[in-house]
């Protein structure tokens, strides 16, 4: 079995661990592709565990490498059968991938037993050097419990060597019991040295909150709940996104935020499937989140609206914003939008505008200020819950760099 060694005698794809891929001074991470090793079950429906994992991996640009721990015969409905995979086995799936693909995170989902969890803390780095997101399942979303008592206690050594531990509410309580949750965080940060994440999808209310704990910081999200019941795996896919994001070098509260998003999207994007709580849609959140620069947008002039909406919906694209008779918005098959707008004075050739979005905009816009480009204004929060930032190409074709997240595709206005 290989152990762990320092990394200080490491390189990338000659050793087993590696640390996160190398950024840029500017903030640009290099173009490689993250290895996220998960080791977690597998769900027979595909919601969740590790057909979600992979799915999160894959849509972000990731290679997702799997250690399996419990094969499960379950769907939209319930978990009908739980079979844990031999302690030796996992071992030996971790050791095959380590041995020759590496890894740049880790992301611990269900863990099928209190021997595979010591094997699994025994296996990996216990200095933090490499980053793992520990997610502590316990009990499926359809209510299927899928850790015993003795699983549940063993966790303490998996939190001891995580970077961050993603536990819902319920799970925090089993962990850290307690009758307030940042309380109940903050012991598990003081005990085992790692960053908790409170989910707060299982508390009530239209508002969901969830708050990133760690020794020296706080950080906190509150979005409006998506009214959805096709919710299975949001915990894998959350922690999955972390993991490769951390990957990439993002510091932990800028990996926790796009994963988020990742998540919210994919719950809009879910495929509807089942009678009970439904798998998400990871497949269909394209050019959303990842790297910077996505053109994903452009807006064109209009003279005659009610010509323009009919010819752009007779194209094929599915009006999802609809603003007469000043503008409108359409979705094209693989998530690119198209808007239609009448000209303003100071609009491009053509009443034309094209949109790049970046995660991280204001430093993107002020790497290339650096860089000499010249912007007609910086970054601005926009009435339509863009934040944008504009500047001309040497034609003086009208560009935009911005960041729209789920109101691109999902503004609160959105038809249909």
């Amino acid at each position: 079995m290989t152990r762990f060694r320092s990394l200080s005698d490491m390189v990338r794809r000659t050793t087993p661990f590696a640390p996160p891929t190398a950024v840029l001074e500017d903030g640009a991470a290099l173009l490689e592709t993250p290895r996220i090793l998960v080791i977690a079950g597998s769900d027979s429906g595909g919601g969740a565990g590790i057909q979600a994992d992979i799915k999160t991996v894959t849509m972000l640009g990731g290679h997702a490498m799997t250690a399996i721990t419990a094969i499960t015969a379950q769907n939209t409905i319930g978990v009908q059968q739980v079979a844990t995979v031999p302690t030796d086995l996992v071992v030996a799936q971790i050791d095959s991938i380590v041995n020759d693909l590496g890894v740049d995170a880790v992301k611990i989902g269900m863990i099928g037993s209190a021997e595979i969890a010591d094997a699994v803390a025994d296996y990996l780095p216990d200095d933090r050097s490499v980053p793992i997101v520990f997610d502590p399942v316990m009990v499926a979303t359809s209510g299927g419990v899928l850790a015993d008592a003795g699983t549940i206690a063993a966790f303490r050594r998996l939190m001891d060597i995580a970077t961050v531990v993603t536990p819902n509410l319920p799970e925090l309580q089993r962990l850290s019991p307690g009758d307030d949750p940042v309380a109940s965080a903050l012991r598990l940060v003081s005990d085992h040295r790692c960053a908790v994440l409170i989910k707060g999808g299982h508390d009530s209310g239209e508002a969901l909150v969830d708050a990133l704990i760690e020794e020296d910081n706080m950080t906190s999200w509150q979005d409006r709940r998506i009214a959805t019941g096709d919710t299975h795996g949001t915990g894998c896919t959350l922690a999955s996104a972390i993991a490769l994001f951390l990957a990439r070098g993002l510091p932990l509260p800028e990996a926790v935020d796009r994963a988020r998003r990742f998540v919210r999207l994919a719950l809009r994007d879910a495929p509807g499937l089942g009678q009970g709580h439904g798998p998400m849609g990871q497949g269909a959140v394209r050019l959303d989140v990842g790297g910077e620069m996505r053109l994903n947008q452009v807006t064109l002039g209009l003279d005659d609206y009610e010509a323009s909406f009919a010819f752009y919906e007779s194209l094929g694209l599915m009006p999802i914003v609809a603003n007469p008779p000043d503008y409108a918005r359409f979705e094209a098959p693989g998530g690119a939008t198209l808007s239609i707008h009448r000209a303003a004075d100071d609009a491009g050739p053509g009443g034309a505008t094209v949109y790049f979005e970046c995660d991280d905009l204001d430093g993107t816009v002020e790497r290339l200020a650096r860089a000499g480009l010249r912007f007609e204004h910086g970054p601005t929060d926009q009435p339509w819950m863009w934040r944008e930032a504009r500047l001309r190409d040497p034609h003086g074709n009208l560009i935009c760099l911005y960041r729209a997240g789920e109101n691109r595709r999902y503004p609160p206005w959105r038809i249909g």
